[in-house]
């Protein structure tokens, strides 16, 4: 698999926004996740998009419990799939999930502020309902991240949420911001995760499809190193 690089000062404990904001919610994870953005029809179409190959280094960030590492494996059997999560119950649900299906993702407890991952390393990178439980410079910490792993003709490819498409989707939206939190989400709500990406050093940054969901509005967001153009 690999190589990992060696233990990050974010390797021990920080505080973070669990799913769902509270760890008693863990459990109802995956239902609401199904509901929100994690369920089939989404995933799909990232790894759609994504287009990966079968001897491609994949990874997984903020994974939570392995829906879309377990769904590009299911796609991909042959593709290194590396997930990355800092919450140990999660991965124990994960990997628990993979054993299942005799899969063999390979999960890491880390945090997604400091990669435990070599420079230029991941064929694609990956994210889904992550980046709204960030405040705008732990965004940019981990989108720049994100780009320092990836192979230069690299791809990334995020799922969360973004601008409301109606009036209807951004008050629906305020559950999420009640439980996430305001200070996180505003920036996906304003739109500003394309210019993130951007500044992070990405290029082609784009939106490539959104999705109206029980929450609000999901975007799907595309973007490659070095020029790549995305799907």
């Amino acid at each position: 698999m690999t190589q990992q690089k060696k233990p990050s000062p974010f390797s021990g404990e920080r505080k973070y926004i669990p799913a769902l904001g509270y760890h008693w919610l863990t459990p109802f994870y995956d239902g609401v996740a199904a509901l929100a953005g994690g369920g089939d029809d989404y995933l799909s179409a990232l790894i759609d998009c994504a287009a990966f190959a079968r001897s491609d280094r994949i990874l997984d960030v903020a994974s939570g419990t392995g829906n879309l590492a377990i769904a590009i494996k299911q796609r991909f059997p042959t593709a290194q799939v590396a997930a990355l999560d800092c919450d140990a119950t999660m991965l124990s649900r994960a990997a628990y999930k993979a054993k299942q299906r005799k899969m063999d993702a390979h999960f890491v407890r880390a945090y997604a502020q400091y990669l435990p991952y070599a420079d230029a390393c991941f064929d694609h990178v990956v994210s889904s309902l992550f980046f709204h439980h960030l405040d705008w410079n732990a965004k940019l910490h981990v989108a720049r991240e994100m780009f320092r792993v990836l192979k230069p003709g690299g791809m990334l490819h995020v799922l969360d949420w973004g601008r409301a498409e109606n009036r209807m989707m951004r008050v629906l939206f305020y559950m999420v911001q009640l439980v996430d939190g305001f200070a996180t989400t505003r920036d996906n709500v304003s739109g500003k995760l394309t210019a993130l990406f951007e500044q992070a050093g990405f290029s082609g940054v784009r939106q490539l499809q959104s999705f109206n969901t029980l929450f609000g509005t999901l975007v799907l967001y595309g973007a490659g190193k070095s020029g790549a153009s995305s799907c």
